[in-house]
């Protein structure tokens, strides 16, 4: 997310059609934890976030995944797939986007050929992640009956104004730049396809004019797993939003 010139605005990416994961809606950048994500290498360019710290805000204490892995891995994809490092140098200025610095677009490119891991990219950056420009709003978790499930967080990071997203094109065809209230009335009219948890969290996110009054006060809440349950209506299956488990439950 970024601050713009009429407010806050977030990043969606339009997935391609042949994904095997709700193909063609508009997403915000994200996807799976590796195993490398919660390496010691990443954690020594990860100043400001520990595994304590991690575990605790996502009270995720003795997880298969360690809690810091889904930090890890939010600010990796979002790299991958945008070009756009939320990171800093040693000297503590912002890393350039791929698109505009050739080096940060080479170590993006290795990263995405497998030639190179995450923690080599940073590495021959001379880059640091930024965790304190990030923070944890959402976990959803898919309806029981659905035959595909994932269990979601999701994070917020403010960047840069002036970040311009370079699409991974083999997973997105399209990148934008949006205020959550417009995405919501784009959506409603068609022109957005998005699915459930992508409308509620920018439900949640609209009623900010900011990234640093967004960031403090998601610093605040307790966040709660959502599980929802499709129901049959007359109008067709919609999804209900039953009961909020609380996080370790």
């Amino acid at each position: 997310m970024r601050d713009a010139h009429h407010g806050l605005e977030v990043l969606l990416l339009k997935r391609v059609r042949s994904s095997g994961f709700v193909p063609g809606a508009w997403v915000f950048p994200g996807g799976r934890v590796d195993a490398a994500d919660a390496s010691e290498e990443v954690l020594e360019r990860t100043p400001g976030l520990t595994l304590s710290q991690a575990a605790a805000r996502l009270n995720l204490p003795d997880g298969e995944t360690p809690a810091v892995a889904y930090y890890l891995a939010a600010l990796r994809e979002a790299f991958e797939e945008t070009g756009i490092l939320v990171g800093r140098s040693a000297s503590g200025d912002r890393m350039a986007a791929a698109h505009a610095e050739p080096g940060v677009r080479d170590a993006r490119e290795r990263l995405l050929a497998g030639t190179c891991s995450f923690a080599e990219a940073l590495k021959d950056l001379g880059a640091f992640l930024d965790s304190t420009a990030m923070e944890y709003i959402a976990h959803w978790i898919t309806p029981t009956v659905e035959p595909r499930r994932y269990d979601t967080r999701f994070f917020a990071a403010a960047v840069d104004q002036a970040a311009v997203p370079a699409i991974h094109e083999e997973e997105m065809t399209q990148a934008l730049w949006i205020a959550p209230r417009e995405a919501l009335e784009r959506s409603e009219a068609g022109s957005l396809p998005m699915v459930f948890p992508t409308l509620k969290t920018l439900e949640a996110l609209a009623g900010f004019d900011g990234t640093a009054s967004l960031l403090q006060d998601f610093r605040t809440r307790t966040i709660p797993s959502i599980l929802p349950r499709l129901i049959r209506t007359a109008e067709g299956i919609t999804l209900r939003i039953p009961e909020i488990i609380p996080e370790g439950g």
